[in-house]
């Protein structure tokens, strides 16, 4: 209920801001801001794909010795704060002006991790037994599934015949 009019009011409050401090700073200043904000945008995202796409490396690394969730935080975040940014309003780029700073990183990051719940699997194992049905055939009654003999002299088509 809340999300929903979350995502109802947010049109409402960017239109509002538009109009308040394009009012305050006028026009061109409000163009040259949202066109600045798309550019920065696109710049923050392209260094934090870049940063993560190496960061990746060192994090995948770090699991033995350390904790790389703040390492894949710092990129997510970067995402979202670019993605923010790139799109037009005040209250988008105030948000993805904020995720961009550090210590706001951590902070949502702790809190994001404080909610998560690990699950694990438990390790698979394998084994050597197998599990099935078997019943004894006779030599002298077994039948091939194409109804011929299959005796010792006739194979079963699983093994070789013998003479």
């Amino acid at each position: 209920m809340w999300l929903l009019l979350g995502l109802l009011a947010w049109p409402l409050v960017e239109i509002a801001l538009f109009v308040w401090i394009g009012g305050a700073i006028g026009v061109w200043a409000t163009l040259a801001w949202v066109l600045l904000s798309a550019g920065l945008g696109m710049a923050v995202m392209r260094v934090s794909a870049a940063r993560s796409a190496v960061g990746l490396q060192d994090g995948l690394r770090q699991i033995r010795s350390g904790d790389p969730a703040g390492q894949l935080a710092g990129g997510i975040f970067g995402l979202l704060a670019g993605g923010l940014l790139v799109l037009p309003g005040f209250l988008t780029d105030a948000l993805g002006l904020l995720l961009l700073i550090p210590q706001v990183q951590r902070g949502l990051a702790r809190a994001a991790l404080a909610r998560a719940v690990v699950v694990r699997a438990a390790p698979m194992r394998r084994s050597d037994v197998i599990d099935g049905e078997w019943q004894e055939v006779p030599p002298e009654t077994a039948r091939r599934l194409d109804g011929s003999p299959g005796g010792p002299r006739h194979g079963s088509g699983w093994t070789r015949d013998q003479p």
